[in-house]
């Protein structure tokens, strides 16, 4: 049997790849945690508005753990009455958790960016927290769709 073409094998995949998307939750958590470490060095009174804009790249990851939850869900992975798919049903649940797993990791990535210059707003101005953590949800907004149109697309698949 090639594997490429096992359903089973694919849909576990596209579980994989939406699970992909905690890489870039754990790199954008890190470089806004170091933007944090720098500010608590001269003010450690910022701890908790800079811990809550380190938290924030972390929601891709639990995004991707969502949709990788509701394909073995989907497929009776998690249930014990694993499903028999076909390749294109695979094929089309591996096409469903790529919006969330390569959406996931770029926009952790660049949301830990933003938060990371919103530590550094709140460190010289703390009473822009809001404004801070505006920009930083604007990037969310990517992440969000990507999670919208994989569960859309995992939904749609006949099994």
């Amino acid at each position: 049997m090639n594997v490429l073409t096992n359903g089973n094998f694919l849909a576990v995949l596209g579980a994989a790849v939406a699970a992909l998307a905690g890489i870039g939750s754990a790199i954008g958590v890190g470089i806004a945690g170091q933007a944090a470490a720098g500010v608590m060095a001269e003010d450690p009174k910022k701890f908790g508005s800079a811990l809550i804009m380190q938290a924030l790249p972390g929601t891709q990851g639990i995004y991707g753990l969502l949709i990788a939850f509701i394909i073995l869900n989907k497929i009776g992975m998690l249930g014990g009455g694993m499903a028999e798919l076909s390749a294109a049903q695979g094929g089309f649940i591996l096409s469903a958790a790529l919006p969330m797993g390569i959406v996931g990791i770029i926009s952790a990535i660049h949301q830990g960016k933003v938060a990371a210059s919103g530590i550094m707003l709140i460190s010289k101005r703390p009473e822009e927290i809001a404004k801070a953590m505006v920009f930083a949800a604007m990037v969310e907004t990517y992440a969000v769709l990507a999670l919208l149109i994989s569960f859309l697309m995992i939904n749609g698949v006949a099994i």
